[in-house]
């Protein structure tokens, strides 16, 4: 089904494969700030950055690579925490500009004195930055907020970098050098490349039918909460995610018991960078529950650096999961059920 172009494309409509595999020049793109200029710098004590679904994933990507040098709080509701103040650096950031979450914690920030920057392709967060003069970062539009990641991320970066809060040095060049990396990777996954030499369409195969459960390491937790959002929203397929060490002080229990054949298709993402113990932990874990639970999928991810291997792992998790979405005979880019009940929160 999967070597049928003309199937791929009757699903495919609005092209999320198209936009999987051409993903790699969000990171070439240059950022021009409206309002204030980018001046940002000095004296901060703390980064929140307020973003739901799709638009905080930049965010918490980040946390891994570049890294922060004071400390960050993804924040994913509609109130700020506590210690923000005059001292914080406070980013709201929607793909529409109209998350009603991250509007309210805009809010409580202002009144707390922060200094705000704004993310977003429109919307009333738009508004409220042209009105209040804060910087703002126009990102380009996309089918979905779900395929702007690398856009926000870059965004991201390049906010922290002229705020001198990151851990690592000329991030923002790295993240466009990263680019022909990407560009050449992907090429392995696109739908012109038969399933018998194409992996991610294989894995999609493979987990068809199942709930699938993806772990990570700490460097890669970030990629595996974006693969259970791929599959829920490219596949409609129900996900979980969780990350080691922790799964080994409970969740690995909850394996122990029951027939082994479970309707799960487990996916690991491992990472030679994760240290030593972690890359233990996934091999013990899978020596003493063999017999228990569904044997996992591992994904050795690629790449010389850790960017590289959290941008290879996040390209791969979109083709499988259109990939999936494809053989559910369902349209992967639309989320319908989300904005439904958008409209019916709203009555």
């Amino acid at each position: 089904m999967l070597d049928d172009l003309k199937y791929i494309h009757q699903k495919d409509s609005q092209d999320a494969l198209g936009i999987a595999q051409r993903q790699w020049q969000q990171l070439e793109h240059k950022f021009e700030v409206t309002g204030d200029s980018l001046q940002v710098t000095g004296g901060f004590s703390s980064v929140v950055y307020a973003g739901m679904g799709g638009s905080a994933l930049a965010a918490l990507l980040s946390k891994s690579w570049p890294g922060y040098s004071v400390p960050l709080e993804v924040c994913r509701q509609y109130h700020v925490p506590a210690y923000v103040s005059l001292g914080t650096l406070f980013i709201a950031a929607s793909y529409s500009g109209n998350t009603e979450e991250t509007l309210s914690a805009l809010a409580e920030a202002q009144g707390k004195g922060a200094t705000i920057v704004v993310i977003a392709s429109g919307g009333q967060l738009q508004e409220i930055a042209k009105a209040k003069s804060y910087p703002f970062m126009m990102i380009p539009k996309v089918e979905q907020p779900r395929y702007a990641v690398l856009y926000n991320l870059k965004a991201l970066v390049t906010i922290l970098e002229a705020a001198s809060l990151l851990e690592k040095e000329q991030a923002s060049a790295a993240i466009t050098q990263a680019a022909n990396f990407l560009k050449d990777k992907v090429t392995a996954w696109i739908a012109t490349v038969p399933t018998k030499d194409n992996p991610a369409k294989k894995l999609a195969e493979d987990l068809a039918g199942k709930s699938v459960v993806i772990y990570g390491g700490p460097l890669l937790a970030p990629v595996a909460y974006k693969w259970k959002i791929n599959f829920n929203e490219n596949a409609k397929n129900v996900a979980w995610w969780n990350e080691f060490p922790e799964f080994n002080h409970n969740e690995m229990i909850g394996w122990s018991s029951h027939p082994v054949e479970k309707p799960y298709g487990i996916v690991e993402l491992r990472s030679n960078l994760e240290h030593k113990r972690v890359q233990r932990r996934f091999e013990v874990s899978a020596k003493l529950l063999s017999g228990r639970r569904p044997a996992p999928y591992i994904v050795q991810v690629e790449g010389n650096t850790l960017l590289e291997q959290l941008l290879w792992a996040l390209a791969y998790g979109d083709f499988v999961s259109i990939y999936l979405g494809i053989l559910n005979g369902l349209n992967p880019a639309p989320v319908e059920l989300v904005e439904k009940f958008k409209t019916e929160l709203n009555k």
